[in-house]
């Protein structure tokens, strides 16, 4: 199963501190550690929401709204994403992690959908333009 494992924000993070070479060097090593392990896919920071924008939908209509925004604990900061065999497994791996934060926090576990989750309602046509899809995408990270 892969899992996206979200870092959520922190004061620090949304003021554009950035992390202390300690904190860069403990990660580098646990993030070593996931790619022995066969289970890193991808991992980014995010930079602060002040540089972001969100687009809200209502009906037709499209609303853009210039960062930053309310509420820092329900940001994110960072993530990772996992092959992992379970969410225990995944679990286990965040409570080795290194305390992204110089504060109490929280790293979120959430399970990514697999085509087969989608049942009867992902087509062969739809299966077969997801493939085309991620096949062009995984191009793309190679370039």
């Amino acid at each position: 199963m892969r899992v996206m494992v979200i870092v959520k924000a922190s004061k620090d993070s949304e003021a554009g501190k950035m992390p202390s070479q300690q904190l860069l060097t403990e990660m580098g090593k646990f993030n070593e550690e996931l790619v022995k392990a066969g289970i890193l896919l991808a991992a980014d920071g995010l930079q602060a929401s002040s540089k972001g924008a969100r687009v809200r939908f209502s009906g037709k209509n499209r609303t853009v709204i210039d960062g930053p925004f309310a509420e820092t604990k329900e940001l994110i900061a960072g993530y990772w994403i996992w092959k992992v065999k379970s969410l225990q497994e995944a679990i286990d791996w965040v409570k080795r992690c290194p305390n992204p934060h110089d504060e109490p926090g929280e790293i979120e576990i959430r399970p990514i959908f697999e085509m087969e989750d989608f049942g009867a309602a992902l087509t062969p046509e739809l299966k077969e333009q997801e493939q085309r899809v991620q096949a062009a995408a995984d191009k793309l990270k190679k370039q």
